[in-house]
């Protein structure tokens, strides 16, 4: 059977922890961040798993992760 394509924007996107899950970074990081708080700038730099509604979804965007 052959193999599956990756999607390359989900790959980008989305890491895999160790048991499986998958993690995404947090948006509203990108521009106007002088007007958000340290606080909030610096707990959008931490990765978050993904919801539960769209673990079926990316795992089969990105099969081989």
């Amino acid at each position: 059977m052959p193999k599956i394509k990756s999607n390359s924007g989900a790959k980008k996107r989305f890491k895999m922890s160790k048991n499986g899950k998958p993690m995404r970074a947090h948006a509203y990081k990108s521009h106007i961040l002088n007007k958000k708080t340290t606080k909030r700038k610096r707990n959008l730099r931490k990765v978050s798993v993904a919801d539960k509604t769209n673990v079926k979804q990316i795992k089969k965007l990105v099969p081989y992760k």
